[in-house]
This record gives structure tokens, sequence and C-alpha cells, in this order.
């Protein structure tokens, strides 16, 4: 990545020095911590011994509270589909914080800026064999969301101004597996404050504390295989048991439904929860499909129906994440209580003339039409 720089005007010399001594400082923590004791890929080290300022973005991001902005990086189809659930979002109170719709949007003034990892999507390409370069991946573009600068055009050497991430979400479950520990302890490192999430920690979390000891976790073959859902069951301690599931293909959500339970009766458990891993499911489609069968019109219905506990509820990913986004937010003091519509900035992953990695910034329109299937 170009190194990022400043074009900072200050007004006595004494808040500028104050500036300089603060900004080394923080580098300086930042060199001399020490490596954790699980590996990391090289790239982390790299930034952390950095002396150019690599390692000083890290620090810098969070910092200010409430300003910067919200980060969302990932593929294309993914990214875009999340931002638009957060711009849109409306299923809490802004006054009191309580699940209910007031009218006005959840992230009124919030700032998102959604990085679509163009350059290295689709990410399944990295299965099996790549998934050191997925981890090199993140952390490169956990770097863009926490510089303050991309560039005009990614041919030119012009830059742009942009906010610092306060959150950076990983919208890609792969990225639970191959990336967020290398992004998190590189933020450790560096004392940054940005808070970095997945979606795979925030829905199973979801389940959890909603009641659910035995998940299932509909997921693409790529998802399942990397064992993003399990690996973080396991690291977060939490209690019960994940199975992840991928139906037989059908042009019918209803009928892969079907499949997910059928293929998780062989387990012989209770189904508490089902986590979906997809942003696009089509949720009132699955809770009709689930009424049919509760009213046990087929034998296999009557055995779905017996296996589904009395409780039993579905976690969408985009719901979870807008609802612990929030939370978070509120809890931090984080929002800028700007009175004005949630906005967006897009940016794509590219390589520069130099030929190494950047992000360029391209139009909400070029967007919708490339990325969202039912852009008019």
């Amino acid at each position: 990545m170009e190194n990022a720089y400043f074009c900072i005007l200050f007004p006595n010399m004494k808040k500028y020095i104050i500036l300089i001594l603060a900004a080394a400082a923080a580098l300086f923590s930042c060199r001399n911590k020490a490596l954790p004791p699980r590996p990391t890929i090289p790239l982390v080290e790299t930034i952390v011994r950095d002396t150019s300022g690599l390692a000083n973005l890290v620090t810098m991001a969070g910092a200010s509270g409430a300003e910067g902005s919200i980060a969302i990086l990932g593929e294309p189809s993914e990214a875009v589909s999340l931002a638009r659930l957060f711009l849109e979002s409306d299923a809490m109170d802004n006054i009191d914080g309580r699940e209910k719709r007031d009218s006005l949007p959840d992230f009124a003034g919030e700032q998102f800026d959604v990085i679509l990892d163009t350059a290295n999507s689709p990410y399944s390409h990295f299965l099996p064999g790549g998934l050191d370069s997925l981890r090199e991946a993140a952390v490169q573009g956990a770097m863009f969301a926490w510089d303050s600068t991309c560039l005009k055009y990614s041919m030119g050497r012009d830059k742009l101004l942009k906010s610092r991430a306060k959150i950076l979400i990983l919208s890609s479950p792969l990225h639970s597996a191959y990336g967020l520990f290398d992004v998190d302890t590189l933020r450790q490192l560096c004392s940054g404050k940005c808070h970095v999430v997945t979606p795979v920690e925030t829905t199973l979390r979801d389940a959890v504390n909603r009641g659910a000891g035995n998940i299932a976790v509909w997921a693409p073959e790529g998802i399942r295989f990397s064992g993003a859902y399990v690996k973080a069951f396991t690291d977060m301690g939490l209690q019960g048991s994940v199975t992840a599931i991928t139906p037989d293909p059908s042009l019918d959500v209803r009928l892969e439904l079907r499949s997910v339970l059928r293929q998780y009766a062989a387990s012989g458990r209770q189904l508490d929860a089902l986590v979906l891993s997809e942003y696009s499911k089509d949720l009132s489609l699955l809770e009709s499909e689930l009424n049919l069968i509760r009213e046990a019109g087929t034998e296999e219905d009557a055995a779905f129906s017996r296996m589904l506990s009395p409780g039993f509820f579905i976690v969408e990913p985009g719901t979870s994440l807008t609802g612990a986004i929030f939370r978070y937010m509120r809890n931090g003091n984080l929002f800028t209580h700007r009175i004005a519509p949630p906005a967006a900035r897009w940016f794509e992953t590219t390589v520069s003339r130099t030929g190494r990695p950047a992000i360029v910034e391209v139009g909400s329109s070029y967007v919708f039409k490339s990325y969202v299937q039912d852009f008019d």
C-alpha cells in the first residue's frame, strides 16, 4: 500500500509539535509490542515494524471516538447487500434504544465507506490452497479502511480524502477464519481503537444469547468447507453444538430449507436455531414454509416438527449485524448525532500505477448497476 500522507494546516506550531510527538509515541509503542504466540501472517509483522507511518494508520483509526466512518469490506455482492441493509435499517428506537421502529434511520448521520474487494473476488478461489493470501487481503483491506486517503483514479497520482474507520465490518464469513485474527492482532499490537466484527461471531452470539443450544448454519459449500462457524463457536467458548450444512441446490429456497432440515435430522439432535450465512435469503418465504411444516401435513413434516424446539428461530446476518452495531455504538457513545440521512461512499480495490494495492472511489450508480440485481 502506498504510504498515506497528510495535508493538514495547523493554526499554531505548539499543536503541530504535540501531534507529531503523540504519533511518534504511538508508533514506538506499536513497534515494541511482542507479537502473539499464535502465528500471524508476515504482513502484520511488516506493518508493526514499519518506520514510514503505516502502523500509525492502525493507531489513529477509531481514536477520535464518534468521528470516523463505518467501513464494510468484502466481495462486492455481499458488501453492497449489507451496506443497503444498514442504510435502510429502521428497527430500533433512536431515543431509548429499544427494538422498535420509529420511522427514523437507525444510523442517521453516519458515513459508510464500502470497500468492494473486486481485486480479490471471488474469495472462493482462495480455497483450499490460498488461504494465507485471503488473510493478507483482509489485512490490506483493513489498512485501506484505516487510511485517510484513496486514489482518485487507479492509474493516476491524485488522491482524495476519506474518513478513517471507527468500526470495520468484514462482510464475508470466510474472513472469520481467514483474516479476522490477523486484522485484530494488528489492531491490538498498535493500540488501535477501531471495532472489528464479522457476521459469523455476531450471528452465533446472537443465537446463543437468545437461548439456542443446538444451532444449524445454512452455508454455501466454500463457507462450510472453511469451518468458520465451527471454529468461531469453539474459540468463543459457547456452549452447545453448531453444524454447518450446504443444502442440495434448488431454485426454490423452500426446497433448500427442507434439504437443510433433512441433513440436520441425521444428527439426532433437537434444533433450536438456524443461522443464515447469506444476506439474500427471503425470510418471509422461509417462515411460510416453516408454518406448513408445523402443520405436519406429511410424515416428514411431522418428523421435522418434532425436531424443531418450541422456541425455534432463524438468525439472519444483516439484522443481527445492524442490531449489534447499533447497540455497540449506543453503549460507546459513537453516534455522530448529525441530523442527516446515512450516507455511503463506494470504493473498489485495484492496483495503482506503481503496481501496489490501492482503492479508488467509484460512483453509486456504477455500483448499483454492477452489483444489485433488482436495480432499475
